[in-house]
This record gives structure tokens, sequence and C-alpha cells, in this order.
């Protein structure tokens, strides 16, 4: 997956549209990932004990990794990969698309 944790991405479609935030889980096997802040839900919980009440918590849902793109700088950019270094030592970098910065 090319959408690390600690990333900065945007949201392209949904009700969150154009919204930015960190990722702060990546959930590999489903190909979604939390954003921090975005797609919040609403989760109602029963109170633990008998006289205490229960509660509306809200909490960040997954997206679809389709659905963000990462940011460079201020815009959003597709992700692609290239290798740096010669013989045993190359490693896979990612870079962005369009200008071929490493991010």
């Amino acid at each position: 997956m090319k959408i690390r944790k600690g990333d900065t991405v945007q949201v392209t479609t949904g009700k969150d549209k154009g919204k930015k935030g960190t990722v702060l889980v990546v959930l590999a096997k489903s190909e979604q990932v939390v954003v921090e802040g975005l797609n919040i839900a609403k989760r109602h919980q029963k109170s633990k004990r008998t006289r205490s009440q229960g509660q509306i918590i809200e909490k960040s849902a997954p997206i679809h990794v389709s659905n963000v793109s990462l940011l460079e700088g201020d815009k959003p950019v597709r992700v692609g990969y290239a290798f740096e270094g010669e013989g045993d030592k190359r490693k896979k970098v990612r870079v962005a698309r369009p200008s071929g910065k490493k991010l």
C-alpha cells in the first residue's frame, strides 16, 4: 500500500471531500486507513455499572485508500516507486508521480 501511518492525506470523495488529516492506522488487509478527525461515526455505549450513564462516543471510522490522496506540500499527488542506490544497497523509495520528488 502506498499510504503509510503518519502521512498527511486529503479526502478526494465522500462526505469529507477536501478535508485534510493525518493517517493514524493503516488496515492493509481491507485496504483502508483511519484519518484523524475525519469520517466521524457515533457509537452508543451502554453504562458499565448500574448507576452510571451510557454515552455517545465519536470515533474516526476507516476510509478506503482509493478515496484519499497523499499530499506533497498543499497539492494532492499520486505515488509511485523508484529505486535508489546500486547493487545490494538498492532501496525502494516512494516518489510523487508528477514531480518525481522523494516523499
